[in-house]
């Protein structure tokens, strides 16, 4: 009799604990959202993710307060949100670097797989190889001669170990066979004021990011990281076009949450930021951008979020970068 009143209890107890989910889930969110971006102010992954959480904020009747935690490949934000409540309240918006960092950083303050759900991709976007509209280097080929005739004299910025923007310059640089000098930054921001100062020499920018000083004139690209050609930038050749194989390396966002978020919760958030990212307008502003938007039910991004790991573990392991 005992061994029964304690199962129920249990029962009970479960069963009073699932509804309180549910209507934790119904009155979701009832209070500002916040949303911690893992690169600096005016990244790539700041941009989009702010273009399409203020749309899912109006569906909301919230704010979506956004905090940019930058540093260490993005993993200082996504430290941030690991120790965060389980609630819905706190929401990671970061880049493939979400997916790098576990090949880049021996000890990470949390484990990838683990500490966090897989909520929903957001866009996908090349990154684009560029100099200073004032460089004498006019095309790939240019560059990689330069790089042959002297090793390790061409300065390659990246918005950080681990960054997209790193991994993009460490396929190049083992596709073309060349030795520069990589010069990691805090964000893209930061490297765009050193190529135009004449700090750096390239870099691989996010489209979004760079579009503006393309525009200019004040930076001049050389190739998309795509297989495909952008449609912002379509007098801009591949990498396979410009003579270099294998070094496609698109970079892509993505949204999460603290492990043990609420099922219901994570899908009302999931449905919305698709819901997002289908609206004409969030959709015209990122292909101004020269984004794709991404469409992936959470465990269809789950799996996709560990296939790249998978996959950027190849990629440090054969460029020979030991984890920090």
């Amino acid at each position: 009799m005992k061994g029964f009143s304690k199962v129920l209890a249990a029962a009970t107890a479960a069963t009073f604990a699932l509804a309180a989910m549910q209507v934790c889930a119904q009155g979701y969110p009832n209070k500002p959202v916040h949303a911690i971006i893992s690169f600096t102010p005016g990244s790539s992954t700041d941009i989009v993710g702010r273009v399409v959480m203020q749309k899912v904020s109006e569906y909301w009747g919230q704010p979506v307060v956004a905090e940019n935690r930058a540093g260490a490949g993005g993993s200082i934000g996504s430290a941030v949100v690991a120790r965060s409540a389980p609630d819905g309240y706190t929401l990671l918006i970061n880049s493939g670097a979400h997916s790098v960092n576990p090949a880049m950083y021996a000890k990470l303050p949390y484990d990838t797989a683990r500490d966090f759900v897989d909520i929903a991709p957001l866009a996908v976007q090349p990154n684009v190889l560029v100099v200073a509209g004032t460089s004498a280097i006019r095309t790939v080929a240019d560059l990689v001669a330069a790089a042959k005739a002297k090793p390790g004299a061409i300065n390659f910025g990246n918005a950080g170990i681990g960054s997209g923007t790193h991994l993009s310059a460490e396929k190049f640089i083992a596709a073309a066979a060349i030795k520069v000098t990589q010069v990691p930054f805090k964000g893209t921001p930061e490297v765009v004021t050193a190529l135009l100062g004449g700090q750096v020499d390239c870099y691989w920018a996010p489209i979004s990011a760079a579009m503006s000083n393309i525009k200019s004139g004040k930076l001049r690209p050389l190739a998309v990281s795509t297989s495909r050609r952008n449609s912002q930038l379509p007098d801009v050749p591949t990498m396979g076009e410009s003579g270099i194989a294998n070094a496609d390396s698109p970079l892509w966002f993505g949204l999460w949450a603290p492990a043990g978020t609420p099922s219901e919760i994570v899908s009302r958030i999931s449905t919305d930021v698709r819901r997002a990212l289908g609206d004409p307008g969030v959709r015209e502003k990122l292909a101004s951008l020269g984004n794709d938007t991404m469409d992936m039910a959470p465990d269809e991004f789950a799996r996709f979020v560990r296939s790249e790991m998978e996959e950027y573990a190849r990629v440090v392991k054969a460029a020979g970068i030991k984890p920090q």
